[in-house]
């Protein structure tokens, strides 16, 4: 598949023009025309970059790729080593940031829900559909203690709790990474539990006072999985040769 092919396709699949974002998304590092090998993963960091070239790919397809905002800006250190490697080795990189959090089949919060049995039944935020996140219920309700025991067996993670072990769990919302933020929908609307990536100071407050109860199972673990979706999807449309490589962090 031709590499601008590619690009043009996820562009346009992801709405990546949609969104205002932290940092570019689409195609960030140009590598060789013709792409066949396709390696996954949810951070662009060396160890993957490392692996992609083992696995001799032509491209990687990440969440988290480079030029962030407010970070700097000279291709120097460990930027300019990844870089360099890339460039080196002839292969591209593609990131999608929020647009991988947002789509409806392969984004990182729909994936999210299938590997936890969580029902989709809407958007985090109703009035913004480009706001990342959901919310939905649990196809069975569970005490908060059997739903932190359930998430760290799908996740191999167990996630940080707040909230009474003993409560019923029906509804839930969640944005996946580090969405702490945005606990307040799920207040809002009366959920009995959000869940995201990772917890700081105010919320165990908000959970304590509000009854909402609040799981961070890990920025990392919560997004291993729209990457990997998307990769499965481009071998099947166009028979690319795909790998997931997951390189993990436990953050």
């Amino acid at each position: 598949m031709k590499l601008q092919e590619l690009v043009s396709y996820l562009n346009r699949e992801l709405n990546a023009s949609a969104f205002a974002d932290y940092c570019p998304n689409g195609l960030q590092v140009e590598g060789k025309s013709e792409v066949k090998k396709l390696v996954t993963g949810v951070t662009a960091c060396q160890d993957l970059i490392d692996a992609a070239i083992d696995e001799k790919a032509d491209a990687i397809f990440v969440h988290h790729g480079y030029f962030w905002k407010g970070e700097p800006q000279a291709i120097a250190g460990m930027k300019k080593n990844r870089i360099q490697a890339l460039l080196k080795h002839d292969i591209s990189l593609l990131a999608y940031h929020l647009p991988l959090d947002c789509h409806a089949a392969w984004g990182n919060n729909v994936q999210l829900a299938q590997v936890l049995d969580f029902e989709v039944t809407g958007p985090l935020d109703p009035s913004n559909p480009k706001t990342p996140g959901n919310i939905g219920r649990l196809k069975h309700a569970m005490k908060a203690s059997e739903l932190a025991t359930h998430i760290g067996e799908r996740l191999n993670r167990m996630p940080q709790h707040i909230g009474e072990d003993s409560d019923l769990i029906e509804t839930i919302a969640w944005c996946t990474g580090g969405a702490q933020g945005y606990m307040s929908y799920a207040m809002e609307q009366g959920i009995d539990a959000y869940l995201t990536g990772e917890i700081n100071e105010p919320v165990v407050h908000n959970a304590r006072e509000t009854g909402c109860h609040f799981y961070a199972a890990g920025h990392h673990a919560t997004e291993r999985y729209g990457a990997k979706a998307v990769g499965e999807h481009l071998a099947q449309e166009f028979g690319l040769d795909v790998s997931f490589i997951d390189i993990d962090n436990p953050a």
